[in-house]
């Protein structure tokens, strides 16, 4: 697996041409976006002011307008800047994968299986609809891995059967061999409860969260702080996060700036980094060329990959069993 220096040195050097051509069709693309959107909301703004002149003060028909002329908008924008998009994952990511490690394949369209997402029990409910995008998978110095842009929703129907949608999970979402088999499952979560309430409400609302099986106790404060892990196993969680896996994590929290959630379960390690956003999607209304845009791009794919190396997966502590 490539390192960040040698990756940018890779970005500049091959795929720097490539960019400069990239750059002259996101111009035009985002001068497209920009005229037919000053012109969209000219023509929304006409109609909804004769809905609102018209409709005897009905402001339900107006909020019905606002709703779809945003959707509609949404709509168009997508359509404008698919084909963008489109060829930036086919001629630059796609390329950095490859780079970073030949043994990887990626597939922008696909996404992780859902039922990987129930398997890692990171969440307490089945998700009733998912989407995705991004995959990559491989192996990573013989572990295998996957991973891709996940995004998990619940349903809601209330009295009136009217339909909405909440976000259980978006973000990355990753599924690596560990080196042993589990008897047990173990969970790590963001310690929401701690930091929010402090350390005596927050360990009990930890110890009485009846959806998960039982607080397990480390004896790392740094990571306590952190974390709440609960086990269907206390002593094999204690065997397996270790001290030096606990500061690993860690440490790839602090890299990743997100929330970060872990399981074992059934010889698997589970990683979860919650972003609010697409995190190969191209903009365009930035560009390509600038130096902190591309490392943005870089140091997300190597962080992504590189679980392997940064959580030692490939080191066999313990035999399979």
């Amino acid at each position: 697996m490539k390192s960040i220096s040698e990756l940018t040195d890779f970005y500049y050097k091959t795929l720097y041409p490539v960019l400069q051509e990239l750059e002259k069709e996101r111009e035009a693309v985002k001068s497209r976006v920009i005229k037919l959107g000053i012109s969209y909301l000219i023509i929304a703004a006409f109609i909804g002011v004769v809905i609102l002149r018209y409709s005897n003060g009905e402001i339900d028909m107006f909020l019905f307008f606002c709703f779809a002329a945003f959707t509609l908008g949404a709509i168009l924008y997508k359509y404008l800047v698919k084909g963008y998009k489109s060829t930036f994952k086919e001629k630059i990511i796609a390329p950095l994968i490859k780079e970073l490690d030949e043994n990887l394949e990626y597939l922008p369209k696909r996404h992780i299986d859902e039922t990987y997402f129930t398997r890692s029990r990171l969440f307490t409910s089945r998700p009733d609809r998912v989407s995705g995008n991004d995959y990559i998978h491989g192996k990573i110095d013989g572990v295998p891995i996957q991973l891709s842009d996940f995004h998990a929703e619940k349903r809601h129907q209330d009295s009136k059967n009217n339909t909405s949608w909440t976000t259980m999970f978006q973000g990355l979402f990753i599924v690596s061999e560990f080196n042993k088999n589990f008897k047990g499952q173990t969970v790590v979560l963001p310690d929401r409860a701690q930091s929010t309430f402090g350390d005596l409400v927050g360990n009990w609302l930890q110890s009485n969260n009846f959806s998960r099986s039982e607080l397990v106790k480390m004896d790392n404060p740094e990571f306590e702080k952190e974390f709440v892990v609960y086990s269907t196993d206390q002593v094999e969680a204690r065997y397996i996060l270790t001290h030096t896996l606990m500061q690993k994590l860690l440490h790839y929290q602090k890299q990743s700036k997100h929330p970060l959630y872990a399981s074992f379960v059934g010889g698997n390690i589970y990683l979860a980094i919650a972003y609010n956003k697409d995190l190969f999607e191209a903009s365009v209304f930035h560009s390509l060329l600038k130096y902190k845009i591309a490392m943005e791009y870089l140091k997300t794919l190597h962080l992504a990959v590189g679980v392997v190396k940064e959580l030692n997966l490939n080191q066999k502590l313990w035999s399979k069993i």
